[in-house]
């Protein structure tokens, strides 16, 4: 649908504006979201077999909920959420999968950039999401994808998340960069009309704050690299979000992978909350203490105050790479 027929169109009173969508995906300015497009670009995936049990699991299990679900566009078609559900979902928009050869990386429009927003508007979902590889021989291709969306999202007042990763053959960083490219991808996704981030973890909180600090909009920190241990994946969210300026996580397969996912973003809301969740300043002074004596000691520290208080998470879950 062009910008005309658009006009003729107000959405306004179903969805709300822009910033009230955002609100309700980042409640007061963080989140918990949960990605689940995996299985466009490879099958089969671990966890995503039935995903209305695992919608189901998401979206109202004891009232534990995620604040957004990334899904493609036959997903959202096809699978009901509850209606208190307060979070909602974001359409990805890009594709590519692991028979595209020297293209595998390379992330195209599944669709026409209007035609998306407006179809992600008709289905009520509350942001659109785009993926750009950094790095990539078609990095030029999946930044004019990017750019296109974000027209049509300032258009039509529809959020817009980047999942930007530098991590392509090409990729060339600034020697003196301790981020590897990561604060680069971030400022890449702002500046070209994103309205939310999702980067790499860096490895540290002094290089993650140069990632949140270069960019004026909520950064979400991806998954990471395989862990067998979902207590790595809670010091990382812990320690992006309370020290480094996250305002949140966007995980798939350490989520949607495990037995419990419901409980898992339990967890990973008292990572990321740890303040108000923990309600015991005590276990924050000990990973202050441990994290001066070393990265193991925070890991086991963080581990510790864990399953004293929440109880252990390998016994409770299959432990999954995202």
């Amino acid at each position: 649908m062009d910008s005309d027929e658009w006009s003729d169109w107000d959405d306004g009173d179903l969805r709300g504006d822009k910033q009230t969508l955002l609100e309700s995906l980042l409640p007061n300015g963080r989140g918990i979201w949960v990605a689940t497009d995996h299985g466009v670009s490879n099958w089969p995936v671990a966890g995503l077999e039935d995903m209305q049990k695992l919608v189901n699991s998401l979206t109202g299990s004891d009232g534990i909920m995620a604040d957004a679900i990334v899904a493609h566009r036959g997903v959202i078609d096809h699978i009901e959420v509850p209606q208190d559900w307060t979070g909602g979902w974001v359409m990805h928009l890009s594709a590519s999968t692991v028979h595209g050869g020297e293209h595998a990386d390379w992330k195209v429009l599944a669709g026409d950039a209007d035609t998306l927003v407006w179809g992600a508007v008709e289905r009520c979902a509350k942001a659109v999401s785009v993926q750009v590889n950094l790095g990539d021989a078609q990095e030029n291709e999946m930044i004019q994808a990017l750019g296109d969306v974000a027209e049509a999202c300032r258009e039509h007042d529809m959020p817009l998340l980047g999942m930007i990763y530098p991590r392509g053959p090409n990729l060339s960083p600034d020697p003196d960069d301790e981020t590897k490219g990561v604060a680069h991808a971030a400022r890449l996704g702002w500046e070209l009309g994103c309205d939310v981030v999702k980067v790499p973890w860096t490895g540290s909180i002094e290089s993650f704050r140069q990632v949140s600090s270069c960019v004026p909009i909520p950064v979400l920190v991806a998954g990471g690299p395989h862990t067998g241990d979902f207590s790595d994946v809670l010091v990382m969210v812990h320690d992006a979000c309370r020290y480094a300026g996250a305002a949140g996580s966007c995980i798939g397969r350490n989520v949607f992978a495990g037995d419990n996912p419901a409980e898992r973003v339990m967890r990973l809301n008292q990572a990321m909350d740890s303040l108000s969740k923990y309600q015991d300043p005590g276990i924050l002074d000990e990973l202050m203490q441990a994290r001066s004596e070393g990265p193991t000691n925070v890991v086991g520290k963080l581990r510790e105050g864990f399953v004293e208080r929440f109880g252990d998470p390998d016994e409770q879950a299959d432990e999954s790479d995202d």
